[in-house]
């Protein structure tokens, strides 16, 4: 082998002889490779082959010539990549498309399969057509069609507060609007109203933060009445079925676990809802953030019983041990936080007389909202 190179202006040679077992790759020996304008090799295969004189090249790049950083691997790479893009994107079309194909013909089969589907909304139907639709079916017994009762409510995308506190953390305005909304609700169901367009005396019964629901305001809606009993005050009586027990068993009052509750007072289901609505506003406390401080969402007595506990086990702690949620110290800190925290303690006295109102909470943060400036 002979080389020229041009290092600095000063000309090198290099006259070699190389092993047969380093002339790698066969055919094209790395040893064999020029580079132009900077070093000129030549390699022959006879015996003193390697005298001949090459050109000196320049030591330098042509202007405007770059030099090539490209390999092969990288080559293939560039060709190879745009390709693989092209193909997995065409994988993805397909599929996506003949999935919604699928869906289609499901649909359309359900449509022709299951007669419950005339209810469903079509694109050019509203739900004040669907409802005409219904109500002009038939009803009655002279012709044997039958009546549906349906309760139509509004929908709200925040879901119920359980969700919307598992989400988000909430202001102190934000805080104050949750309680005081869900005060109103409470107390509103909890009053009679007498007219033409009143209304009996409602207890809730199941009060908890998944059975509330959060408007787009940030106000709260008190929801699914299933377990509510109600009062009529003219004979003193509440529409009530022969069970002591009913409702979610984490938020039940001292009264329901031990059974101690008067069932023929409409009062004193009252209290419960008041004690779970202490339990709510805890769960919504917690959440608030003061300071750039906040807690992470829990259900009430997470740390004292387990995740679906039993009666026994929250009338241990809630009746014989007479715990309650705790309530961090740094609340004092702030207001708003403070007169929650005061709040709660008065809605969870064992007895059950003792606790606030719904009006007397509602009252409460309505003062509080004024203070905070807190626009509802």
């Amino acid at each position: 082998m002979v080389s020229v190179f041009n290092l600095d202006g000063v000309k090198h040679h290099v006259r070699t002889c190389i092993p047969e077992a380093k002339l790698i790759p066969a055919g094209k020996p790395f040893y064999c490779l020029s580079s132009e304008d900077l070093r000129n090799t030549h390699c022959c295969y006879s015996d003193f082959c390697n005298k001949i004189d090459l050109m000196v090249p320049s030591g330098h790049l042509k202007d405007n010539e770059p030099p090539s950083s490209w390999g092969p691997v990288e080559l293939v790479a560039v060709i190879a990549g745009p390709v693989f893009l092209v193909f997995v994107v065409t994988i993805i079309v397909v599929f996506v498309f003949h999935h919604h194909q699928r869906v289609y013909h499901n649909r359309q089969r359900l449509d022709m399969e299951d007669p419950s589907c005339e209810m469903c909304l079509s694109k050019d139907k509203t739900l004040q057509d669907l409802v005409y639709d219904l109500s002009t079916s038939g009803s009655g017994s002279d012709n044997g069609t039958w009546t549906q009762l349906w309760l139509v409510s509004d929908y709200h995308e925040h879901g119920s507060l359980f969700d919307y506190l598992n989400r988000y953390t909430v202001t102190i305005e934000g805080m104050i609007k949750l309680a005081l909304s869900a005060a109103s609700g409470l107390a509103h169901l909890h009053m009679e109203i007498v007219g033409t367009q009143g209304k009996p005396g409602i207890a809730h019964r199941d009060l908890k933060s998944k059975n509330i629901l959060v408007k787009k305001n940030g106000t709260c809606a008190i929801a699914d009445l299933g377990l509510a009993v109600r009062h009529d005050s003219v004979t003193d009586t509440i529409d009530i079925a022969p069970n002591q027990r009913v409702g979610t068993k984490r938020y039940m009052a001292p009264e329901v676990l031990d059974e101690t509750i008067n069932m023929k007072h409409f009062d004193s289901f009252k209290c419960a809802d008041i004690y779970a609505l202490g339990l709510v506003y805890w769960e919504i406390a917690r959440r608030c953030n003061a300071g750039g401080i906040h807690e992470e969402y829990q259900l009430p007595y997470y740390d004292l019983v387990p995740s679906d506990p039993s009666i026994e086990e929250m009338r241990k702690v809630v009746c014989d041990q007479k715990l309650r949620p705790n309530i961090p110290n740094w609340w004092q800190s702030y207001e708003a936080l403070r007169v929650m925290g005061k709040m709660m303690r008065e809605c969870w006295y064992a007895n059950g007389a003792a606790r606030l109102t719904a009006l007397r909470i509602k009252k409460t943060l309505s003062q509080l909202s004024v203070q905070e400036d807190v626009k509802i």
